[in-house]
């Protein structure tokens, strides 16, 4: 597999993931990933993507009482 920034070689190792959302800061610290020896640019997979989702839409809802208090 190819970087489609690069195109150097991909090898699977771990990434970090990191949003700010809705009032809240989530940060994963290694999530499974394709990552370029070259640049060092990450991809996950659909399963990830999916997981990473699930996890996201959990928050917003646990705390949109919290985000919404002024």
């Amino acid at each position: 597999m190819k970087c489609m920034h690069c195109e150097g070689r991909m090898k699977k190792a771990a990434a970090p993931f990191h949003i700010d959302r809705k009032g809240y800061h989530l940060s994963l610290d290694a999530v499974p990933a394709w990552v370029c020896s070259q640049c060092g640019e990450h991809y996950f997979e659909e399963r990830e993507v999916r997981t990473i989702q699930r996890l996201l839409s959990q928050l917003d809802k646990q705390t949109a009482g919290l985000a919404s208090v002024a």
